[in-house]
């Protein structure tokens, strides 16, 4: 009896002490999982970079809210890659050797992340670019085997992915939805830039396939500030169509100056064209601008039923109550990444192997902001030109073009 009296009086002790114990020590916090994101915050492409910041500081606060993953935060850490491809390598090169991180997004432009890509794959961290060519995932002896033929790519950089719509499948957008309206000869404009020099190729490299004759082909600076001489000489090159590539300002100087020749024909943007701050720049002259753009720009007009609307119906009004900007693809490509990141970790847990074997493996009817996702081996974009609405500007405002 004494002894069983002892036991109980140390047991009672031995809770008492923990209960104590507990009160007095601080539990220790779990080390958040921490991801790497590069954007153009300033320099030429902040116009990119800025919507996507502050899309990360969202999704950051969002996922932190429902508790992390399983119980541990995450760590978003941002950093400015200042629209510079020498930036953006120094800014991995810090993500990957001091801040430790499980996976990469960045970066905002084309030039930026195929300088990043190699420091990724040597690394071997997962990277999903916010970049649109289709040489960031595709390795450069593979992209020139398919140059000049219509193939897709059949290998893909191990670990690179990305979350916007290829340049290609904007040009088959583009080019299919010329043949409904009977267009047949195009003129084709593009920057001197890694997104516009991909785009040109693109556009060159699908033509046969959708019967395009291209009767002009010209190319411009990313600083240039008019591009009436080269406009000019499309309009009198019989071409029955206007195709321009770039992002930013030039898209804008474009559109006005293809407004201001009164040129007589339809212009076509590339799929960098979806900021709404590209039709107030361009005041009245975007109006009956056509480009091939995700649903995020016209999510209000889908049906609920889309397999995106639950998507984009979160993001889309949270981000401009959160901004006062209204919303942007590029914000949506910063989206798109992060959560394929957290996705993949919440499956795997912070392996950067498991992580980027479930990005290639178990992406299947993913709904993001630029479509429903399904990545395999041979294709670490997920998605085809069913992904875009060609969409264009009427009345200052979004529209589904006929």
């Amino acid at each position: 009896m004494r002894n069983k009296l002892l036991g109980k009086v140390c047991l009672i002790t031995v809770y008492t002490l923990f209960f104590c114990l507990s009160l007095t020590c601080p539990a220790v916090a779990a080390e958040p999982i921490k991801i790497g994101f590069v954007a153009s915050i300033t320099g030429g492409a902040s116009f990119l970079g800025q919507p996507e910041k502050e899309t990360a500081l969202m999704v950051q606060e969002w996922i932190n809210k429902e508790g992390g993953i399983k119980g541990v935060p995450v760590q978003i850490i941002i950093e400015d890659s200042k629209s510079d491809p020498s930036q953006a390598v120094l800014a991995t090169k810090k993500l990957i050797e001091n801040d430790k991180v499980v996976a990469i997004i960045g970066s905002s432009t084309s030039g930026e992340s195929m300088a990043m890509a190699p420091i990724c794959e040597t690394a071997k961290i997962p990277m999903i670019s916010m970049a649109a060519a289709l040489q960031i995932v595709t390795p450069a002896d593979e992209y020139k085997r398919i140059t000049g033929t219509s193939e897709s790519p059949r290998i893909q950089r191990p670990w690179i992915f990305k979350t916007p719509q290829t340049d290609t499948s904007a040009v088959e957008a583009i080019y299919a939805h010329m043949k409904k309206k009977g267009i047949t000869k195009v003129g084709i404009v593009t920057v001197s830039d890694g997104f516009g020099s991909s785009g040109r190729n693109e556009l060159k490299r699908m033509a046969t396939k959708y019967t395009m004759n291209l009767v002009a082909d010209e190319v411009y600076g990313p600083k240039d500030a008019d591009m009436t001489a080269q406009l000019t000489k499309i309009k009198t090159s019989g071409a029955q169509a206007v195709i321009n590539w770039s992002v930013g300002p030039t898209q804008v100087i474009v559109t006005k100056n293809w407004s201001a020749l009164a040129m007589g024909m339809p212009l076509y943007q590339s799929h960098g064209f979806g900021s709404k701050k590209n039709i107030e720049l361009a005041g009245g002259a975007a109006e009956g601008v056509i480009a091939p753009l995700g649903r995020l720009v016209v999510w209000d007009k889908l049906a609920k039923t889309h397999p995106q609307y639950q998507v984009l119906s979160r993001y889309a009004p949270e981000y401009e109550k959160r901004t006062k900007a209204e919303v942007s693809t590029f914000g949506g490509h910063g989206y798109d990444g992060l959560y394929l990141a957290i996705d993949s970790i919440k499956a795997v847990g912070p392996d950067k192997t498991r992580i980027r074997d479930f990005l290639e493996s178990n992406i299947k009817n993913w709904p993001g902001t630029g479509g429903v996702f399904n990545m395999s081996a041979t294709d670490h974009t997920g998605l085809d030109l069913s992904a875009f609405e060609m969409i264009q500007v009427v009345k200052g405002d979004w529209d589904f073009a006929k």
